[in-house]
């Protein structure tokens, strides 16, 4: 009876520390789960912002070699470089893309009779 009692007294504790045991594996498997996203989103964002780099690399060397970047182009080019600077792109691609800005938007003509 002594067992009984003791299970009757004492049920709320265990019932208290099974919760507790359930929570605590359900909280480790949540974060696992968790990070592993993290990691693949992290590794998605890089992945995306070294493709929106090149697109602006790309797009600086096309406009440098025609000496000019009509405004639809640029237009464009602004929206890949706010993706690119909203992912945490921030080195050469900025300058390259001040650059781009500055250029003419339309083709020089050439007044020498050619």
């Amino acid at each position: 009876m002594e067992v009984l009692q003791f299970i009757q007294i004492h049920w709320i504790e265990w019932l208290f520390a099974i919760i507790t045991a359930l929570l605590g594996a359900g909280y480790k498997n949540i974060s696992t789960r968790l990070k592993a996203e993290q990691k693949k989103n992290n590794a998605i964002a890089e992945g995306v912002q070294s493709l929106l780099r090149e697109s602006i690399v790309n797009n600086y060397n096309k406009y440098t070699d025609r000496e000019y970047c009509p405004i639809y182009a640029k237009e464009s080019i602004k929206k890949v470089y706010s993706a690119y600077h909203n992912l945490g792109g921030n080195d050469v691609a900025t300058e390259l893309y001040n650059k781009i800005l500055v250029m003419p938007e339309e083709k020089k003509e050439n007044n020498h009779g050619h």
